[in-house]
């Protein structure tokens, strides 16, 4: 009789599926909060040069150059019962902190700047100006310059920021542990079940769990390789 590979067989417990579930859930969340908010915020800061857009990009540019567990207390104690999450779940009954919602929340902030930061300078192209200059000259609407010229020769930097940012949000840890709780069962993704694996000594369950990630990061890779040949880098 054959063996069942011990990897697989780790998959299959039932204690690790819901992390694996939970984490393509978030990124899947995350890659559409990242085309609905992101896209629209990065040509917004790059066409704006007052003091509220470089105070965005400021905050969007954070998660990069603060310390996530920092951010994440931050998060925590805004967002908490004690500041706007308190008002929002007295008025609505709705509760951020220590939810699904706070998982994906801080996995789109993370994963953030990974968009908007390529996407805002290649937003700023002479060329893609000139042509969004000459769309408006015709009659064509910002909406419609945004969605039928811009989108389109930014398309793979958007694809490339997509990639970087869903990447970023699998591998989030120290926010997600302070405004999601790493509860089991509700809140932990495979990073953070990687943490917990680790402490409670089941090192096996770990390696299958990092050997999962390193599988979906390889093929992130991949994409990435095909994306930068197809822009002739």
């Amino acid at each position: 009789m054959s063996r069942r590979n011990p990897a697989i067989s780790d998959l299959m417990d039932p204690s690790l599926v819901y992390p694996i579930c939970l984490t393509i859930k978030t990124c899947l969340v995350s890659i559409m909060m990242f085309l609905l908010i992101g896209v629209p915020l990065a040509l917004w800061i790059s066409r704006s040069d007052g003091i509220i857009s470089k105070l965005v990009s400021f905050f969007v540019t954070l998660p990069l150059v603060f310390p996530p567990v920092a951010l994440g207390y931050i998060l925590l104690v805004t967002l908490g019962r004690s500041g706007i999450g308190g008002i929002l779940e007295e008025h609505t009954g709705f509760r951020i902190i220590f939810s699904q919602s706070a998982v994906f929340l801080a996995a789109f902030i993370a994963g953030l700047p990974m968009l908007v930061r390529p996407l805002q300078a290649a937003m700023r192209n002479e060329m893609i100006l000139k042509l969004e200059d000459a769309a408006r000259v015709t009659g064509c609407g910002p909406f419609r310059t945004f969605i039928f010229v811009t989108v389109p020769l930014v398309r793979s930097t958007i694809a490339s920021g997509l990639l970087l940012g869903s990447a970023r949000a699998s591998g989030e840890v120290g926010i997600t542990m302070m405004v999601g709780g790493n509860i089991s069962g509700r809140t932990n993704t495979i990073s953070l079940e990687i943490f917990n694996r680790v402490s409670r000594g089941e090192f096996d369950e770990a390696g299958t769990l990092c050997l999962l990630l390193a599988v979906f990061g390889l093929l992130l890779f991949a994409a990435l390789e095909k994306l930068q040949k197809k822009k002739g880098y």
